[in-house]
């Protein structure tokens, strides 16, 4: 066997932390050292699927994570790590990531990599700083099908790209009943709203609400396709039905790139999407609609039946996980799927940072481009 990575785990408030430590611990070569919350939990605060308490109790019980510390600061000053793994609330993702540096591990955290680009700076100065690997994870990095339509965009199978969709609102909200997450996490039960109050999805101080957590893959998904930075972004919001919050339920973003435009929506209020959710790339020659898990490719404008269909090559084997694309990165050298990196990643949050900006003072902000 190869070299074993001693893994820990902080910040248990994003439930995708199950799917990260999922697929981790299907390699042999992890070996789990320790855990911890990103801040003290609320006492009163519920465990049921989703919550953070659920989601710390299901790395000790499910995945066998050895011990579990109070503090954050003190795990890292007591126990030594190859990688961590962390998803704490947006706003205190910044601070995790410069602890982890300083600590000189490699790190992986869940999308959006921070709440605001500054803090997204940040933590790239401070692993270049220490060395070390800062990767993003994105569930839409593992469809087959969001793959092929890269490739077909890049052949050139549309023409040049003129407008890129994105909807993701088959949601009532992260912790409403019935829910689904990666990593079978599942939401049963039912939180009131006094409780929901106190999770800090739906606090904005904490780096909470639907633009970030939905339109952060439009922001990704448009960066990656395009291969380019967004010029100018305008945004609203809207809490329609989260009155015991004060984030946006509701969100749409349209944003100008230099020879297109793309329109993220994100809603925590749809009951049914109606429509299928995903990703909507028109082109000068076709259009790509990439939803279920499939591409579908229209070039015939007088028909209405796609004119192919992709089901979306395998993913490369010994990298079609997040866990196996990450460990290889390490052993080999070779550059992280482009939307786990660093360059992609910083170039959506100056989009969701001047989106964020926008809704608060609703005029045009202009995009800054972290990367020139």
């Amino acid at each position: 066997m190869g070299k074993r990575y001693r893994v820990g785990v902080i910040g248990f408030a994003h439930m995708h932390i199950n799917e990260l430590i999922a697929k981790f611990a299907e390699l042999p070569q992890v070996e789990w050292v320790a855990c911890a919350d990103s801040r003290p939990l609320p006492p009163d605060s519920p465990t049921i699927a989703g919550t953070r308490k659920a989601n710390l109790q299901r790395a000790l019980e499910r995945v066998g994570i050895p011990r579990a510390y109070d503090d954050y600061r003190e795990m890292l000053a007591r126990e030594r790590f190859d990688i961590i793994l962390f998803c704490p609330e947006n706003a205190r993702s910044g601070e995790v990531a410069a602890a982890i540096a300083a600590q000189g591990a490699h790190m992986m955290t869940e999308k959006p990599m921070a709440a605001s680009l500054p803090e997204a700076l940040a933590m790239a100065k401070a692993a270049r700083n220490a060395g070390v690997t800062l990767a993003t994870n994105w569930p839409i990095t593992w469809s087959p099908a969001m793959r092929k339509a890269k490739e077909l965009i890049d052949s050139g199978a549309i023409g040049a790209i003129r407008q890129i969709k994105w909807r993701n609102g088959a949601s009532l909200g992260p912790l409403a009943h019935g829910s689904w997450h990666p990593g079978e996490t599942v939401v049963e039960g039912v939180l009131t709203d006094e409780e929901l109050s106190r999770e800090w999805w739906y606090q904005k101080r904490e780096g909470g609400g639907a633009l970030l957590d939905y339109c952060c893959y439009g922001a990704c998904i448009a960066t990656w396709l395009l291969g380019e930075q967004a010029q100018g972004a305008s945004a609203m919001t809207a809490n329609l039905a989260s009155f015991f919050g004060d984030v946006d339920d509701n969100a749409v973003v349209a944003l100008r790139f230099p020879g297109s435009t793309a329109i993220l929506e994100g809603s925590w209020t749809t009951f049914h999407s109606g429509v299928p959710s995903g990703t909507v790339v028109y082109g000068s020659r076709g259009t790509l609609v990439v939803s279920s898990g499939e591409a579908r490719l229209y070039t015939d404008r007088d028909r209405s039946a796609a004119t192919a269909i992709f089901p979306g090559d395998p993913l490369p084997e010994g990298r079609e996980t997040v866990a196996k694309e990450f460990i290889h990165h390490l052993e080999t050298g070779e550059p992280l799927h482009p939307t786990l990196d660093l360059p992609v990643n910083l170039r959506a949050m100056a989009i969701l940072d001047a989106a964020v900006r926008s809704s608060e003072d609703g005029r045009r902000v202009a995009v800054t481009d972290p990367l020139a």
